[in-house]
């Protein structure tokens, strides 16, 4: 008997002009931190060479179309100029950025969050994957197993077996906070290589994890040049290196601060750096710098900033994006004292590896 439908072989469907040039405006804007004004001014340079529009369809519609959408907004500024991202572009820049460092990486565990205790989750996800041996028999999913089981072996047949199992994965009361230090001193632009940018899309995209994913975790990130300061996740985008040198201590000090006042037990400090310390403040509020390889008296005071975090259990992780042999010493010394880790991450995997370290931490501190 013939069916009365045909069958086509599934075709997606093709990428609009828009959403094209959204893509690379995405990660122009971030480049420019969130300049819109630069962005538009490559994104039309890309256009001259690439041929990215159309007669129909030009970068001025899609300005409008940005608009229309709620990306951005006129600005205050008098001229044809002065428009500016809306904070929806910036979670947007910030999903972009989840998806592009950590959307390839395959979850493990229950619910990401597997300990070295057995308990039951607190909140279901609403996602669903296969059942695993040693996962809980009660977050099994009776409905989803039997309609699998029903689906493979019929009706008449019926027998649920183990691979017709799924789960539903739970989050966790137990919560980890984690603060994320960000080196801007001038060193991240130096030498041709833009260091800062991929440093933003790993604290975007982590941050997003976090809220999408850990709820109930909490994430601080800080920058440190000569000083040390917070900023809110809604600047990352905005993000820009300055003149300064490079005051670990300051940064240390401040990301233990933040987490004295958290009341949860696990907590961690995350580090990305790609230099020697080379700076200290003074308690008269003067400055003492020294760039000429690693001053005694600014390295010593990194291993007291250390040692004091380890006497408060809280672990630093160093990202060291950078290799010369002189730094290697330091980072080890450091991460002895600390009782921490360290990797020297090339950007191209920075993201990757912090997303592991996180992972593997929570596993390591939290007990469901």
């Amino acid at each position: 008997m013939r069916s009365g439908y045909t069958f086509v072989p599934y075709q997606a469907p093709e990428e609009s002009i828009f959403d094209r040039l959204f893509g690379i405006f995405k990660e122009l804007i971030v480049h420019t931190s969130g300049d819109f004004d630069e962005a538009i001014a490559w994104l039309r340079e890309l256009d001259q060479e690439y041929k990215l529009t159309t007669p129909d369809y030009t970068i001025d519609d899609f300005i409008a179309e940005l608009k229309k959408k709620g990306f951005i907004r006129d600005g205050n500024d008098d001229g044809p100029g002065g428009a500016t991202i809306t904070s929806k572009m910036e979670r947007v820049i910030r999903q972009s950025a989840l998806e592009q460092i950590f959307g390839n990486l395959k979850r493990s565990g229950t619910g990401n969050h597997t300990t070295a205790y057995t308990g039951l989750g607190d909140e279901h996800t609403g996602e669903l994957r296969e059942f695993r041996f040693g996962d809980p028999l009660d977050q099994i999913s009776l409905t989803e197993s039997f309609k699998n089981a029903q689906i493979a072996h019929g009706i008449d047949d019926f027998q649920l077996q183990e691979n017709d199992l799924v789960v539903e994965d739970t989050f966790h009361k137990a919560q980890m906070s984690t603060v994320l230090m960000i080196d801007i001193s001038h060193s991240m632009i130096l030498y041709g290589e833009d260091r800062i940018t991929p440093a933003k899309k790993v604290a975007m995209a982590l941050a997003e994890l976090i809220r999408t994913r850990y709820p109930k975790d909490t994430l601080d990130i800080l920058v440190f040049g000569n000083d040390a300061w917070p900023i809110e996740l809604k600047d990352l985008p905005y993000l820009q290196v300055g003149p300064y040198h490079t005051n670990t201590v300051a940064g240390l000090e401040l990301a233990m601060d933040i987490l004295r006042r958290k009341r949860n037990t696990n907590k961690q400090i995350f580090m990305i750096t790609d230099g020697k310390p080379s700076c200290l403040k003074k308690s008269d509020g003067t400055y003492y710098f020294n760039s000429n390889g690693l001053d005694r008296h600014i390295v010593e005071r990194c291993y007291g900033a250390a040692q004091q975090a380890r006497r408060l259990h809280i672990p630093i992780t160093t990202f060291m994006i950078a290799r010369d042999s002189y730094l290697q010493e330091f980072v080890s010394r450091f991460t002895e004292a600390n009782q921490g880790k360290a990797y020297y991450a090339g950007l191209k995997g920075l993201g990757q590896l912090i997303f592991e370290d996180y992972k593997n931490n929570r596993r390591k501190n939290i007990k469901g």
